[in-house]
């Protein structure tokens, strides 16, 4: 158990266009759209460290230096903010120790499998973590984050683990699917096989791959080879599938919500569902929505 190497790494691959919310990500990076008032990204990150995770590499693009900037220190900001007597309190989550942020440049988008490639000096020979900032992940009233939960996870079985979650059967088709192996408990199961988005007839599970992954750095090594996949993009799940029988492999069903923050609709409903949550706008938010459905 002592012989693992614990999880300080994570990877965020956060190059993409964000062209389906155009003309909104054409100067502003998507990862730093709010859900109220906090960026994407920050959610993400957040849930690393609470996972114990130090260092976060970000696997960025051209124009997308404002997500360093945002995890910067704002010195006017800070100066005017302390000038009049305000809380810095707000400004917290976004302070990082010198030397824990790092990023990488993927200068062509050649898919989620290249992205994280690009990041394979950093990872050196370590077990890392791999957040999707789209994929935004929410604990239940009282429950731990997505990646902590893996992180025990990891800390039972080592090896590689995927988060998933459960869709209905008729939606799996869009998603990354497993193929599912022994029941280890109610929320850890072996995986046998990935398949990417595969016809409705032929998914071996309705357990989809969600945007949060722990991979042996071996993984480095299989996508150094990897022919291009779907899409004519190197995907991480064919990777993934490559070194399934050759280290222990599992998933972990996420106890919590997930909300597809790549979609609009998807943006709309996580805004709508953590307003509705928060002490200070809650009960306004509900009345605002009653209001708007009765009109």
């Amino acid at each position: 158990m002592s012989s693992r190497k614990p999880i300080k790494k994570a990877v965020f691959p956060v190059a993409g266009l964000g062209t389906r919310f155009l003309p909104a990500t054409k100067a502003i990076p998507k990862e730093l759209l709010p859900i109220v008032d906090r960026p994407l990204i920050q959610y993400a990150v957040d849930e690393a460290r609470e996972a114990g995770i130090e260092q976060m590499i970000f696997v960025t693009g051209r124009g997308k230096t404002a997500i360093v900037e945002h995890f910067d220190i704002a010195y006017e900001l800070v100066t005017t903010m302390e000038e009049r007597g305000k809380s810095l309190d707000v400004l917290e989550p976004t302070r990082f120790t010198p030397g824990d942020i790092i990023t990488v440049r993927q200068q062509v988008p050649m898919g989620l499998g290249h992205a994280i490639w690009c990041a394979r000096a950093i990872v050196g020979d370590e077990p890392f973590a791999i957040f999707l900032p789209d994929e935004l992940m929410i604990a239940r009233k009282g429950g731990t984050g997505c990646m902590k939960q893996m992180v025990e996870a990891y800390d039972e079985v080592g090896g590689n683990l995927i988060s998933v979650l459960e869709v209905p059967h008729e939606a799996v088709s869009s998603y990354g699917v497993i193929a599912p192996g022994a029941q280890i408990s109610d929320s850890l199961t072996e995986v046998t096989g990935l398949v990417e988005k595969p016809p409705v007839a032929e998914a071996p599970s309705n357990k989809i791959i969600s945007g949060r992954y722990i991979l042996q750095p071996e993984v480095m090594r299989t996508l150094e080879d990897q022919e291009k996949g779907a899409g004519g993009e190197i995907q991480l799940t064919d990777a993934m599938a490559r070194m399934i029988g050759n280290q222990p492999f599992h998933a972990v069903t996420f106890d919590g919500k997930r909300y597809d923050c790549g979609s609009k609709t998807g943006f709309v409903e996580a805004t709508l569902a953590l307003a509705l949550e928060r002490d200070d706008m809650g009960a306004e938010v509900r009345a605002m929505a009653e209001r708007l459905l009765a009109g």
